[in-house]
């Protein structure tokens, strides 16, 4: 698939929508659906919201395809909260007509309770085998901290370990 098409995709996604709806100053939404001249659809939508004490969020998705069953899209999110946190999300995505696939995510998150961050990654070939991972990372406003990691391919499974710090730096056993 052409990247011009991943990259366009990935333009248009732009951000997570905060529950807060119903407290909104300001809300805007836009979304558009074409034919493009590789004989698919680019398609896009953005939404974004304000609230009355400096909250606010705003997210995006698109997806464009070439009609001979290749595509790729996107999506992303952030918020800010009138406390101070804030995140935000985005992940992409490629299918071939081969039947192969990727996908790939990230997020981060921060406020007064601490920070995380989490990344993904999967692919998919032609013949249905798949491999997949996440690693996910936290700092509570303690200063514990865990750090995780899941694995997963086609054939053996999944391996998941994890480590877990107190606030003062010792390991400690990772609760569930």
């Amino acid at each position: 698939m052409n990247k011009y098409f991943l990259t366009s995709a990935l333009l248009i996604g732009a951000v997570t929508l905060s529950p807060a709806w119903s407290y909104a100053q300001g809300f805007s939404s836009h979304h558009t659906t074409r034919k493009n001249a590789a004989g698919g659809v680019t398609s896009g939508t953005t939404q974004e919201v304000q609230g009355p004490n400096g909250g606010a969020a705003v997210r995006g998705q698109g997806v464009v395809s070439d009609g001979q069953g290749n595509a790729a899209g996107g999506s992303a999110g952030a918020f800010k909260t009138p406390g101070g946190a804030k995140g935000g999300r985005a992940s992409s995505f490629t299918r071939s007509s081969d039947g192969s696939a990727n996908y790939h995510s990230g997020g981060a998150v921060s406020g007064a309770r601490g920070q995380a961050s989490t990344s993904s990654s999967f692919s998919k070939d032609g013949q249905g085998n798949a491999s997949g991972s996440r690693s996910t990372n936290a700092t509570g406003s303690s200063g514990a901290t865990y750090q995780g990691s899941t694995t997963y391919e086609s054939g053996s499974g999944v391996n998941h370990s994890a480590t877990c710090t107190s606030a003062s730096g010792e390991s400690v056993p990772c609760s569930r």
